[in-house]
This record gives C-alpha cells, sequence and structure tokens, in this order.
C-alpha cells in the first residue's frame, strides 16, 4: 500500500493560502509559515501530519497529497475545515 508524508497549513481564506504559497516559493519555509498561521494543531509540529494511507484524510486532501510529488507545494485546497496548503515530502509504495 502506497503512503505519503505531508505537512499543511490551514487557514480561512483561499486569499490568504495564495499569499501564503507565493511567500514560501519566495523563500519562507513551509514549517515557519504553517507555526505562524496554521489552524491546525499539526501547525505547532512546522505542518507534519507524518506518514498517511489512502482513507484517512478527507478526500480532498487525500486526493491533492497522492498526486502530488515529493517537495511540491500544492495550489490552495478547499475541505469542510478551510483551506490548505500541502506539501508533500516523502511517498513510499
Amino acid at each position: 500500500m502506497t503512503t505519503v508524508r505531508a505537512s499543511h497549513l490551514l487557514v480561512k481564506t483561499e486569499d490568504e493560502a495564495k499569499k501564503l504559497k507565493q511567500e514560501i516559493e519566495q523563500g519562507k519555509s513551509f514549517a515557519e509559515a504553517a507555526k505562524e498561521v496554521s489552524l491546525c494543531p499539526s501547525g505547532q509540529e512546522g505542518g507534519d501530519l507524518g506518514y498517511f494511507g489512502k482513507g484517512m484524510m478527507v478526500k480532498e486532501f487525500e486526493d491533492a497529497a497522492f498526486s502530488m510529488n515529493v517537495g511540491e507545494i500544492s495550489e490552495p485546497i478547499k475541505t469542510q475545515f478551510g483551506w490548505h496548503l500541502i506539501q508533500l515530502t516523502d511517498k513510499k509504495d
């Protein structure tokens, strides 16, 4: 079974997520951004969610994470919790 390891940050608006993605692309650390702004408790760990398999996360989040390449940062993704940016940090088959 494939598992992925991802970090994420959670914010209230798409605009906020887009702005953060720009800052990260310009050199801000993903973990630092997550610690500063994420509404998820994982933010204190730099957004690290550890490894997870299919069926463990909400569908929109899971679909994005499993379609990404290691090191990639997603476009803003909307779930019932808000807007996420995901950084894929590892993938195991």
